[in-house]
């Protein structure tokens, strides 16, 4: 906990451009609740100067910020001073912040008070919603629709969100089993022989799934229900023949489907079943001169009733502030 009595850069020696800055004072002056809000060696202003891409001063209680997004990070502070009163969290601080980028959806609170948009979803993490205009759309679409498909880069929530949502699906006994899937691609390398048995070596293209699982519902209570067969995670090739009733399906990475694919696990979908397609078009590994299954589905299958279509963006990333940066500048170079 400290108070600089001179003028220094909150976050790093950088010089501020030479804009007027937009200045702030936040009261009500308190030495702990400015140590919160900066954060060990002042690493929550650092996160949000990398959000906004901003230079922020400080001076005591009197913060300058320099950039065009000043005034969005003038208000960022004032939030988050507060919610001071205790230490505030690097993951609290992203959270928030991208809440913040996304307007109208702006709560930052951890425990957000009274009412919150979009579908609440019954899981281990009370907290949890969408934290995007879009990400309210996908839980609304997954909730409304048999088949919901979710597009966009690394990040966005895609997979979380639907594997939140057949948590909850399971937890209102609305299906009677969670079926997770995703296409057994390396993602451009070649890994060889894998030791082990038939679990062991499709387990690492099938972790993303677990870790979302054992978030969601604690370890202990996955092991049981997958020994019930209540929970079944298995690779895409293991769908074929099969007919899925009663239960919440979740094909991941599926841009690394093959056409053939994709029709065949749409196919699969029973009496009484739900089921999600996430996948990123940016990031495809299937061999060269393959046709992503995903790509051809969303041209096919657009104006086919009680399918809905979730379309994510860089601005919908909930992971590091620069996760974001990273796929605009990704997308900027694709074209030029």
């Amino acid at each position: 906990m400290s108070s600089a009595k001179t003028d220094k850069p909150a976050a790093r020696a950088k010089p501020a451009p030479k804009t007027k800055p937009v200045e702030i004072a936040l009261a009500p002056v308190d030495n702990v609740l400015l140590a919160n809000l900066c954060g060990p060696l002042d690493e929550n202003i650092r996160q949000i100067e990398t959000a906004f891409d901003v230079v922020i001063r400080r001076r005591n209680e009197r913060f300058s910020v320099f950039g065009e997004k000043s005034r969005l990070t003038v208000e960022a502070l004032q939030h988050f001073y507060g919610l001071a009163r205790q230490a505030l969290t690097v993951d609290e601080i992203q959270l928030g912040l991208i809440e913040l980028l996304n307007a109208p959806v702006r709560r930052i609170s951890r425990k957000a008070e009274g009412p919150v948009d979009g579908p609440q979803l019954i899981t281990r993490k009370t907290e949890l919603h969408g934290r995007t205009p879009r990400q309210v759309e996908y839980l609304k679409n997954i909730q409304e629709h048999d088949i919901t498909f979710g597009i966009g880069p690394a990040g966005t929530g895609k997979t979380y969100l639907a594997v939140a949502s057949a948590v909850d699906a399971f937890e209102r006994d609305l299906v009677e089993r969670i079926i997770l899937t995703r296409p057994a691609v390396e993602a451009g390398e070649r890994l060889g022989f894998l030791p082990g048995d038939l679990t062991q070596k499709i387990d690492p293209y099938l972790r993303p799934l677990y870790d979302a699982l054992y978030d969601l519902m604690g370890a202990d209570r996955v092991s049981k229900l997958y020994e019930k067969r209540a929970i079944e995670i298995a690779p895409l090739a293991f769908m074929r023949g099969r007919t899925l009733n009663h239960a919440f399906i979740i094909l991941d990475e599926a841009q690394n489907t093959t056409p053939e694919q994709m029709k065949m696990f749409l196919t699969r979908i029973g009496i009484g079943a739900k089921a999600v397609v996430t996948g990123d078009i940016t990031q495809i590994d299937l061999p060269k001169g393959h046709k992503s299954g995903l790509n051809e589905a969303i041209s096919i299958l657009k104006g086919v009733r009680g399918l809905a279509f979730t379309h994510f963006k860089k601005e919908d990333v909930v992971r590091h502030p620069l996760v974001a940066r990273i796929v605009e500048a990704y997308e900027s170079k694709q074209t030029t």
